[in-house]
């Protein structure tokens, strides 16, 4: 399928799909989006050294500003990034993430993060190591493995078997009791899908852009 790489309106870089009419992050700002969801509505919620599982690698965005917060509060993150259909190199060496971020002095942990070997476990740094698996989502099969799942797949509009109770429970087997995922989806088909697989669910106010987004937690 073809990518094309596109400027969201924080200046910060996406890839759209033009088949699908869908892109990888909000229009409204990529790097916006990302902090807004994954890092004040999830991250945010952990003292303690982590596990985190993204659903949906993709441009690397999530796991890059997760190292940077790893590395601003020292925070000691294992960090799995899961991604069926990887960006590639020449795709990623387009994104500007490293400097509209302000974090040139990392450019090359991002570089990194691209350039490990799949399947294969690497430290970023003393706070920070990822893997990244080429899998299917609905191949999944860790179970009580993560405090933190970071939900980032295509919208329902697109994929909507992404959005199902099959999937969101293997979601709660992933998680560790007490564990908590966070999706900058709204729907109430996906509430409701996580709720009858034993979420709490919880709207919260959206990234710029959209007014509402998910947080489940695994009591």
């Amino acid at each position: 399928m073809k990518r094309e790489i596109i400027i969201t309106s924080d200046g910060s870089s996406s890839i759209n799909l033009p088949e699908w009419n869908e892109q990888y992050h909000s229009k409204k700002g990529a790097i916006q989006e990302a902090y807004h969801v994954f890092i004040r509505m999830g991250l945010d919620l952990f003292a303690n050294d982590i596990s985190v599982l993204e659903i949906g690698f993709g441009t690397g965005l999530n796991a890059f500003i997760t190292y940077l917060e790893s590395e601003r509060r020292k925070l000691k993150i294992t960090y799995t990034g899961v991604e069926a259909y990887p960006v590639l190199m020449e795709e990623v060496v387009k994104l500007n993430y490293v400097e509209q971020l302000e974090a040139e002095k990392f450019a090359h942990q991002f570089e990194k993060m691209h350039a490990v070997s799949w399947e294969e476990s690497c430290e970023i740094s003393d706070t920070f190591s990822i893997i990244k698996r080429k899998q299917l989502f609905e191949n999944i099969t860790d179970e009580n493995s993560f405090d933190l799942i970071y939900y980032d797949a295509f919208g329902s509009r697109v994929q909507p078997s992404l959005w199902e109770e099959s999937i969101f429970e293997k979601m709660y087997v992933a998680l560790k009791k007490g564990g908590v995922l966070v999706t900058y989806a709204a729907k109430g088909s996906a509430r409701r899908a996580m709720q009858a697989v034993g979420f709490t669910v919880e709207r919260l106010e959206g990234p710029p852009g959209k007014r509402e987004m998910l947080r489940a937690r695994k009591l």
